[in-house]
């Protein structure tokens, strides 16, 4: 088993919240005791779903399964928001939301569907100045990012359940989903973050093909 690692292979974990997609990487690297394992689009701690992880010859796929496409479920809270635009950090604001009408929120989500720009969030992994953008924020530092290009293919919300919208958003590589939710509020005028994130799917790799992490080291270390 540990041969067929090092000669290459593509694994679907569902990683676990409060991980790093390097921590999962860590993990299975002691786990299954291989030297080349990478994994294919970062999912922030707090989120869960669909990470891909190459071990040996397949890691040289990794970059270009990062560029396709993604799918994320999720929940969007309006009236509140933080500096992370999820619950990595607390609140710094809240608003009254009642005013906001259905109308509302579908116009805010269509301004949000198609080819739009994109500031990624300050706590973010993008480097300014050669220091990782969420190092500066965490100092309070001001952290200047620019805008970016992106598509968003489809964006469903329902609002039944407000100051909850559950989301579905289909969407092209390098879109940050609590951008997206910070955006919404802002055109809602109330604030927004992001409450809860799942991604089901990148390219044709569906999360219910995934394996639990947890599941995955045990089995391996049964048979081994």
């Amino acid at each position: 088993m540990e041969n067929s690692f090092e000669e290459g292979r593509l694994l679907l974990i569902n990683k676990p919240v409060d991980w790093t997609s390097f921590d999962v990487v860590k993990k299975l690297r002691n786990t299954i005791k291989v030297k080349k394992i990478g994994h294919a689009g970062t999912l922030d701690p707090l989120a869960t779903g669909l990470l891909i992880i190459g071990t040996g010859k397949f890691t040289k796929k990794l970059n270009e399964l990062q560029g396709l496409d993604k799918t994320y479920e999720g929940i969007i809270e309006i009236g509140k928001t933080t500096p992370s635009y999820d619950l990595e950090t607390e609140f710094d604001s809240e608003a009254d939301w009642a005013g906001v009408t259905k109308e509302m929120i579908e116009e805010a989500r269509d301004k949000l569907t198609g080819n739009i720009q994109q500031i990624p969030p300050a706590h973010s992994a993008v480097k300014v100045g050669g220091e990782r953008a969420y190092k500066k924020a965490r100092k309070n530092k001001e952290v200047n990012l620019e805008p970016r290009s992106l598509t968003i293919h489809e964006f469903q919300v329902d609002y039944s359940n407000l100051p909850e919208i559950k989301f579905k958003v289909s969407c092209s590589k390098g879109t940050y989903i609590r951008s997206l939710a910070h955006d919404f509020g802002q055109y809602l005028g109330v604030g927004a973050y992001l409450k809860k994130l799942v991604r089901t799917s990148v390219g044709e790799y569906q999360l219910s093909d995934a394996v639990d992490l947890n599941a995955f080291i045990q089995e391996h270390n049964a048979s081994s």
